[in-house]
């Protein structure tokens, strides 16, 4: 086939399900499919660039043929090596998001706003189309220095994505998500 399919695991380090395929089988299996990660997420190390790609040899092979020859600094190499040895951090880190998404589950949808199920490290929280809007609430929310992602520019007009933090930044954002619910 013509076709190349990418399939973006960006998230699978913070999936704790047993029933979740990363993609490894569809490449193992497949001679158009590649499967690519990235160090940005539960490794924390988005600005130095760094991930890697899973994939049939010669899709492999054209792809090192075209990219830059020092395309990763032996800082963020080094710094990914580290991580990936660091399993301590990528368990407290998956402990954390699977706490923090499951209460910040419970007590968005206690507010009347839907929340679609989520196994990544963020959750989709749906508001109506009008009256208490995704808009009104990204206004209200970005004034108490509350920044969630607007999600328009994805056709999603009336869901505000919520990225997973600390304690007091997740508790911070349900208070202010109830008061926006709750004023006039």
């Amino acid at each position: 086939a013509n076709v190349l399919l990418i399939i973006d695991a960006a998230y699978s380090e913070y999936v704790t399900r047993n029933d979740y395929e990363t993609g490894i089988e569809l490449v193992a299996t497949t001679e158009n499919t590649v499967m690519c990660r990235t160090f940005s997420k539960i490794h924390g190390l988005a600005s130095l660039r760094i991930g890697w790609m899973y994939g049939p040899a010669h899709i492999v092979d054209a792809v090192n043929r075209i990219r830059g020859p020092f395309n990763v600094s032996t800082p963020a190499m080094l710094a990914g090596v580290a991580s990936l040895a660091d399993t301590d951090h990528m368990q407290r880190s998956q402990a954390h998001n699977d706490q923090w998404r499951g209460w910040l589950t419970d007590e968005i949808g206690k507010l009347g706003l839907k929340v679609t199920p989520s196994v990544a490290n963020f959750v989709l929280i749906h508001f109506p189309a009008t009256g208490k809007t995704a808009d009104a609430a990204d206004a209200f929310l970005t004034k108490r220095g509350l920044i969630l992602r607007a999600l328009k520019n994805y056709k999603l007009p009336d869901a505000l994505r919520l990225t997973i933090g600390t304690e007091e930044a997740n508790r911070l954002v349900v208070a202010g998500l109830s008061d926006f619910m709750d004023a006039k």
